[in-house]
C-alpha cells in the first residue's frame, strides 16, 4: 500500500493493521515532503521565531532556543512528553496510529524529512510493536503522550513489545538489525502534535463496531422469527417514505430474508403489529448504520489531514490549531452512544424472549422451569452490560480541563473517548452473543418454518453449543458463542446477508 497523504481509508488501514500488508511512500509524497523540508530550512535560516523549532513549547513559547540546541530541543520534547500510563495499546492500534501519523506527515506541510516517514514505514513493514500506554492524552495540542511514547521507541529510548515481552527499544532494534532514528529540527513536535492516536484507536474500534452491527442483524433474525414477528413494518415502500438511508437499507434486506420464513408470512395475516424491539429494528439499526457511516467519513478525512503545528507552506509558516481533537472526539462519543443504544434494544428483546407471558415460549427458555432457571440470569448479565455501556457513553468531549499553565485552555479529551469504545464494543459483542444463544434455544422450543439464514445460523451454533435441556453454567455457552462469531464459517454466513454493513 502506498502512503501518499491523500487516499488512506478504513479498508486500506485494515489491510495494514490486520493483514500486515507492506507500505511504501509514493513518489508524489516524497516530492511534497522534500519541498516542505527545504521550505522549513530556509525559514530557519532567516532567524525568525518558529514555534517548537527555535522556541520552547506550550506556555514556554517565548523562550528562544539557540541553534546549537535545536536537536536537543526535539529530543527533550519526546523524553519529557513520554508520560503516559496504563496498559499497552494493542498491536493493531499502534500500527493504525503509526500508519495514520506517517500518512499525515506525508502531506508535506510539516517540514519533516522523508527519512522520518521511511523509518515509520520500516517499523510497520518489519512488525515493530512500540509500547504505547493507553492513557495520558487530553486530545489537544495533539495526542502528546501516546505519540511521544511511539517516537521514543523510534529513537531507541522507549520500549518495544518483542516476542511477547516488553524490552528496551534499543535492545529489540539491535536484535532486529534496525537503526534507531535521529531526530532533526521540528521533527519531534511534528510527530506528536497530531490527532493520530484518537483517529487510530477510533478506527480500529469502528471496524469492530461495523462487525458488531452485522452480527446484531443476524442475531435479530433468530429472535424475530422465534417470537413470531410480522414483516409488515419492513415493507420496502413503507420504509422508503422516511428519508433515512440506513433504515431502508437494513429493513429491506430483512424483509427479503423473512420472505423465506413460513412463520413470518403466517404472522403477516394474523398480526396487526409488533412491539418496538421487533417492529422498529430497521429504524434503530438504520440509525446506528448511519452513525457509523458518519463517523467513518470523519475518520477518513482526519487520516488524510495535516494535524500538527506549526504548518509550513513555501515561505510561510502558521501556528494553527489543527491538532485540536474535537472533530474526532465528537465522532467517538457519537459512536459510543449509538453502540450503547444498539445493546439496549437487544437486551429488551432478551427480556421479551425469556418472559413466557410475552414470548409464548417456556419460561426462561427451559422446560421444567422452577427446578431449572434456564436463561434467567443471561438476561440479567446483559442488563448489567447495558448499564456499564450507559456509564461509558457519557461524552468525554463534554469535558475540558485546561493544561500547560492555561496556554492550552480548552481540550477535547478525545483519546479517552476513543479508548472507551474498546469496552463498549466488547460488552456489545457479549450482548449479541447472548441473543444468538437464546435465539437458538427459542427456535428449538418452537420448531418449524424458519428462514434458510436463521436455520444455517442455528445449525452452526448447535455444532458447538448443545440445546439446554437442564441447567448448566451458561457463561461457557456465551464464551463459546463469542468464539463462534469470530470463526470464518460463521462470518461467511453473516457476510452473505449483511456484507453491506461491514
Amino acid at each position: 500500500m502506498e502512503i501518499d497523504g491523500e487516499n488512506l481509508d478504513l479498508k486500506r488501514l485494515k489491510s495494514v493493521i490486520e493483514k500486515k500488508e507492506e507500505v511504501e511512500i509514493s513518489e508524489e509524497a516524497r516530492k511534497r515532503v522534500d519541498h516542505g523540508r527545504k521550505s522549513l530550512l530556509k525559514l530557519i535560516e532567516k532567524g525568525n521565531p518558529i514555534y517548537g523549532v527555535n522556541t520552547g513549547f506550550g506556555s514556554l513559547l517565548n523562550k528562544r532556543i539557540n541553534a546549537e540546541d535545536s536537536k536537543n530541543l526535539q529530543l527533550n520534547l519526546i523524553r519529557s512528553h513520554s508520560s503516559g500510563y496504563g496498559n499497552p495499546l494493542s498491536e493493531e492500534k499502534v500500527r493504525a496510529i503509526m500508519l495514520i501519523r506517517a500518512n499525515s506527515l506525508a502531506r508535506g506541510f510539516s517540514g519533516v524529512s522523508i527519512e522520518l516517514i521511511e523509518k515509520m514505514a520500516e517499523f510497520l513493514n518489519r512488525g515493530v510493536y512500540p509500547f504505547v500506554p493507553e492513557y495520558g492524552s487530553v486530545g489537544a495540542s495533539g495526542d502528546l503522550a501516546p505519540l511521544a511514547h511511539l517516537c521514543l521507541a523510534l529513537i531507541g529510548e522507549g520500549e518495544i513489545i518483542h516476542n511477547g515481552r516488553m524490552v528496551p527499544a534499543k535492545e529489540a532494534l539491535e536484535e532486529m538489525g534496525i537503526k534507531p532514528y535521529e531526530l532533526k529540527e521540528k521533527e519531534a513536535i511534528s510527530f506528536i502534535n497530531g490527532t493520530s492516536a484518537i483517529t487510530g484507536i477510533g478506527s480500529v474500534e469502528l471496524i469492530r463496531a461495523k462487525k458488531n452491527l452485522a452480527m446484531a442483524g443476524a442475531s435479530f433474525l433468530l429472535a424475530f422469527e422465534s417470537l413470531r414477528g410480522t414483516r409488515k413494518a419492513f415493507t420496502p415502500w413503507a420504509l422508503a417514505t422516511r428519508k433515512q438511508f440506513g433504515q431502508s437499507l437494513i429493513g429491506s434486506k430483512m424483509y427479503s430474508i423473512f420472505s423465506g420464513s413460513e412463520r413470518v408470512i403466517e404472522q403477516d395475516s394474523l398480526k396487526i403489529q409488533d412491539a418496538y424491539t421487533l417492529r422498529c429494528t430497521p429504524q434503530v439499526y438504520g440509525a446506528v448504520f448511519d452513525t457509523i457511516s458518519y463517523v467513518e467519513s470523519i475518520f477518513t478525512s482526519e487520516m488524510n489531514s495535516t494535524t500538527d503545528n506549526p504548518l509550513i507552506n513555501d515561505d510561510e509558516y502558521v501556528s494553527s490549531g489543527n491538532f485540536h481533537g474535537e472533530p474526532v472526539a465528537f465522532a467517538c462519543d457519537f459512536l459510543a452512544i449509538a453502540l450503547t443504544d444498539l445493546g439496549n434494544m437487544i437486551e429488551r428483546r432478551l427480556a421479551r424472549i425469556t418472559d413466557s407471558s410475552l414470548s409464548g415460549l417456556e419460561p426462561f427458555l427451559i422446560k421444567n422451569s422452577g427446578l431449572n432457571s434456564g436463561f434467567m440470569i443471561g438476561q440479567y448479565a446483559a442488563a448489567a452490560l447495558c448499564n456499564r455501556n450507559k456509564i461509558l457513553s457519557y461524552p468525554g468531549s463534554a469535558d475540558s480541563i485546561p493544561t500547560c499553565a492555561n496556554q492550552e485552555d480548552h481540550v477535547s479529551m478525545g483519546t479517552n473517548g476513543a479508548n472507551k469504545l474498546e469496552e463498549i464494543n466488547g460488552n456489545l459483542k457479549r450482548i449479541i452473543a447472548t441473543e444468538f444463544v437464546m435465539g437458538a434455544q427459542a427456535m428449538d422450543l418452537s420448531p418449524g418454518g424458519y428462514s434458510k439464514t436463521s436455520m444455517e445460523i442455528h445449525d452452526l451454533i448447535r455444532k458447538k453449543i448443545p440445546y439446554l435441556e437442564r441447567d448448566r453454567p451458561i457463561y461457557r455457552d456465551m464464551n463459546c458463542m463469542e468464539e463462534i462469531m469470530d470463526g470464518e464459517q460463521f462470518m461467511h454466513i453473516v457476510g452473505e446477508n449483511f456484507n453491506f454493513l461491514l
